[in-house]
Parts: structure tokens; C-alpha cells; sequence
């Protein structure tokens, strides 16, 4: 059996690769980032001019034409056709109510600058205090309520530009 790899080069082509089918290129290292290649009975210089092993991105340059590569292997595709992305929660804008309460407190102020885990309110809900955190770094774009409002689940509270 062999691993399917996805490539995405320059965020403009997809394409598909085995390793049966590298099995049939003649890959040679000639320096620490510099290998020759042969394929088809072509010849291909190439060297790798950055690589972040952990992110699966790397820059190629072949044949003097630079190349930026992204790699993902099943799991990855995996991931992504659940729905799921590595760091998708660093993306969020919007900040809603976790469940029906009432908001105790605001620690913050429109257009105040906040750090990843900051807390931002407090909602009391089923008699216990909840302490809403930021889940980014961000500056608040504007706050949605105020102390002593009630709110129902869903409900937006802090918007982040």
C-alpha cells in the first residue's frame, strides 16, 4: 500500500502524489538543500530554500523557478473534510452567549486591545459566575451588552475587528 500525498503549489494547482510513484524518480542529495532529480529521463536541479517541517510548507526553487509547496498527507485531508482546521479558533470575531444568564460584569471597553485567555465578562448563569475569556488577540470592535442584562444562548456579546 502506498501514502497519498496532496500538494498544493502557489495556491493555484492541486495534484496528487504516491510514494509508489516516487519510487520511480531518481532523487539524489547533493548538498543539505540542494538535490538533482531524475524523472522520465529529465533532469531537474532543485533546492529548498525554506522549509517549516512542523507547518508542511516549503519554498522550492527548480530549474531556477521558485515554487511555494504546501504538503498534506491523509490525516490532513481527513481533518479538513471534517470541518476541523488547526488553529480555526484563532479566527474567531464574534463572541456569544455560552448559555442562557446574566452579565455580572465587563472588563473591557470598545476599542481596548486584548490578549489571548483575557477575560472579558462575567455571566452568571445557574447560579454560578462564568468568566467569558478572549480567545484571540484582537482589539474589541464593540460589546453587545450591558451589566445587569439578561441574555439567551447564542446571543452575540463582544464583536472583535
Amino acid at each position: 500500500m502506498s501514502d497519498i500525498f496532496k500538494l498544493n503549489v502557489n495556491d493555484s494547482f492541486d495534484f496528487e502524489v504516491n510514494t509508489e510513484s516516487l519510487s520511480h524518480t531518481d532523487i539524489l542529495q547533493v548538498s543539505d538543500n540542494e538535490y538533482h532529480i531524475l524523472q522520465r529521463n529529465k533532469s531537474y536541479k532543485a533546492v529548498i530554500e525554506s522549509a517549516s517541517f512542523h507547518k508542511k510548507k516549503y519554498e522550492v526553487k527548480v530549474n531556477n523557478n521558485t515554487y511555494n509547496v504546501n504538503i498534506f498527507n491523509e490525516l490532513d485531508t481527513l481533518i479538513k473534510d471534517m470541518g476541523f482546521a488547526i488553529g480555526s479558533a484563532k479566527h474567531v470575531n464574534t463572541i456569544k452567549a455560552p448559555m442562557p444568564g446574566l452579565i455580572l460584569d465587563i472588563h473591557i471597553k470598545v476599542g481596548q486591545k486584548v490578549v489571548e485567555n483575557d477575560p472579558l465578562l462575567i455571566l452568571e448563569a445557574m447560579k454560578m459566575e462564568n468568566i467569558i475569556s478572549s480567545p484571540r488577540d484582537g482589539l474589541i470592535k464593540s460589546i453587545s451588552v450591558e451589566n445587569g442584562d439578561a441574555v439567551e444562548k447564542n446571543q452575540l456579546l463582544i464583536e472583535f475587528e
